[in-house]
């Protein structure tokens, strides 16, 4: 899928990092802004039904919902959201102005951490941060 947002460059590398942690679980993989986001990934067994408007409007207001409210938390710095569903799994990693949504098949939890770690380098990246 083409993105509006980011080069053809950036896009596949999102995709390919989310593929190779991932294999045949990868079910879809979003890039979101504050205001806009892009589909780059989308398995093709599944229906391109979903409302990924209010979905992704949801994961922005979350992400910055749970970096307020956990700023200082004990356990540390916020790194990234698993969200379990009936049918899958979503990751959610993301950054001051940008973030990754990335549904799955079921994974171990570690895999959910190498996958958060790569795409928060990778945002960082391209923040020149």
């Amino acid at each position: 899928m083409e993105s509006e947002l980011l080069s053809d460059e950036q896009a596949e590398h999102i995709v390919t990092t989310a593929r190779t942690a991932t294999g045949d679980s990868l079910r879809s993989v979003t890039y979101f802004t504050r205001s806009d986001f892009d589909q780059l990934y989308l398995r093709e067994d599944l229906e391109r039904d979903a409302d990924l408007n209010t979905f992704v409007g949801h994961e922005w207001r979350g992400y910055r919902e749970t970096q307020n409210a956990y700023q200082n938390s004990e356990l540390g710095r916020y790194k990234f959201t698993v969200r379990a569903f009936e049918n899958g799994y979503l990751l959610r990693v993301a950054a001051d102005r940008k973030g990754v949504l990335i549904t799955t098949d079921g994974l171990s939890m570690q895999s959910y951490e190498e996958i958060a770690e790569a795409l928060q380098r990778m945002l960082a990246e391209d923040s020149g941060q």
